[in-house]
């Protein structure tokens, strides 16, 4: 397996055609609103080399019997989908952001059920195509980007029936060594610290959509990729000269970028999926459970970190020993751990499918990303009430570190007086960034829409929920007919 310095320099052999800002970037490596996405991307190979994580870090893998990354492991038990839970929490915890790999992982292990089925209904190779694929992934140790959300144009009309057609990710020509596609994947979370993209289609497919339905990996700067970063809340504080405190969070970070493709050569044998519309929904549904299970580990460890900077603010004020304070402490902890349960729930529920990787209990994946599209923001309500106002009223970094106003800011932002007025900015500016910061993008707006919103959810459940096997439990204990 890579190193962290072994995965930044072979990030450095990419040739990334990014903007940001309205300017070519040349250097996405040391771009510093890029960097901190990738130290936290980086993490999940830093982990994977400490002795102490190799538990939840690596995984024996299926297709070769070698050690692997985690994230690139295709789920082979429900202890499996357990441990993925629980790393996720822990690189939480570690980075307090958006690590950004989730996505991949979950990818590969939906493509990888969804092609066994697909080829065994109507003869195709792509399962085939896709273990050659992710072999080559676990062999050397790559990141990949999953990419489903396509920006869809008129939500009223099918893929086909858009007044331009590129609005969903598409094949506009087939030939005999493989397709060319055009669209766009929108909201791409870590695609600039990856090796390869897996693409899957957005929505279930029907009918005169074939062309929509398509599942492929290339490059992340094959030719014909267009990258234009998307602007987070605070930004441009990472590129100010002073940057250490008002950040909230120097060292991690995450991304998004809207991935254009203009004909974009796909050969054959990377393609997982290539006009089967009746398999679309399957690799979407599959897909979602997933990534709304990941939702049970990765928000919680975030979710760690601002329940610890909240109960720092409050002792830093003094006022930790009042009893609302600690009611509202215990709040946060208890909506977080439930988030946590909902987690493993459906991880110990799962069960194989019949490729032989294990998907987890669909209905208890959706509860879990429902209660994620709240809890979060309930969290982050109490540390911001808790915080105070001066989370986002104190002065900048660059005013406390000018001699001419340092001793007014050091003198009146004190608190607690055994407290450094440093520590108790850098507490509050952290909470800050998780809140409303660039960390709140992946914690607070992502834990509303990632992996689906809310309504997306509650359809699953209602489909899942088995109300017909609920009813003939009431009419027998009522004794009805």
């Amino acid at each position: 397996m890579m190193t962290k310095e072994q995965y930044i320099e072979s990030l450095r052999k990419l040739h990334l055609k990014l903007y940001r800002f309205g300017k070519r970037v040349e250097n996405v490596v040391d771009d510093p609103i890029v960097r901190p996405s990738l130290n936290s991307f980086a993490a999940t190979y830093e982990l994977a080399e400490d002795p102490q994580y190799e538990d939840l870090m690596t995984a024996t893998s299926n297709l070769t019997g070698k050690k692997v990354n985690r994230f690139t492991h295709l789920h082979q038990s429900t202890d499996d989908l357990i441990k993925k839970v629980k790393m996720q929490r822990l690189l939480g915890q570690k980075t307090a952001a958006c690590f950004q790999r989730c996505v991949g992982m979950d990818a590969a292990n939906a493509v990888y059920s969804t092609t066994y089925e697909t080829d065994e209904a109507c003869g195709t190779k792509y399962h085939e195509n896709f273990k050659k694929f992710w072999t080559m992934v676990q062999d050397e140790d790559l990141a990949v980007d999953g990419a489903m959300t396509d920006v869809k144009g008129d939500r009223g009309l099918s893929p086909s029936k858009q007044a331009d057609p590129d609005l969903f990710l598409h094949v506009v020509e087939r030939t005999p060594d493989g397709v060319y596609v055009t669209g766009a994947k929108a909201h791409q979370t870590g695609y600039l610290n990856s090796h390869y993209v897996l693409v899957m289609p957005t929505i279930s497919m029907r009918e005169g959509d074939e062309d929509y339905a398509v599942s492929f990996a290339c490059p992340t700067d094959a030719e014909g990729i267009t990258l234009i970063l998307g602007r987070q809340s605070c930004d441009t504080r990472k590129t100010e000269e002073y940057n250490d405190i008002d950040v909230g969070n120097k060292q991690y970070g995450g991304h998004e970028v809207l991935v254009i493709f203009d004909r974009v050569f796909i050969p054959n044998d990377m393609i997982f999926l290539n006009g089967e519309t009746a398999f679309a929904g399957m690799m979407v549904e599959r897909f979602a459970g997933y990534h709304r299970q990941s939702y049970g580990g990765c928000k919680v460890g975030v979710g760690d970190v601002l329940i610890g900077a909240t109960q720092l603010a409050v002792e830093m004020a003094g006022c930790a020993k009042a009893s609302h304070v600690k009611d509202k402490i215990i709040e946060m902890t208890h909506l977080n751990e439930t988030l946590y349960a909902c987690g493993i729930a459906c991880s110990s529920q799962g069960a194989p499918t019949k490729s032989g990787n294990y998907l987890i209990d669909l209905l208890l994946a959706n509860v879990c990303k429902q209660n994620v599209t709240r809890f979060p923001y309930d969290i982050a309500r109490l540390a911001q009430d808790l915080a105070g106002g001066l989370m986002v009223t104190q002065p900048s970094e660059a005013d406390y570190r000018n001699p001419e106003t340092h001793d007014y800011i050091e003198k009146y932002l004190k608190g607690v007086a055994s407290v450094p007025t440093e520590d108790r900015m850098r507490v509050l500016r952290l909470i800050e960034n998780m809140t409303m910061g660039t960390a709140a993008v992946g914690y607070l707006p992502e834990s509303m829409h990632g992996a689906g919103s809310p309504q997306a959810q509650r359809i699953m459940i209602a489909r899942q929920g088995n109300i017909e096997m609920k009813k003939k439990l009431a009419k027998a204990i009522a004794r009805i007919d």
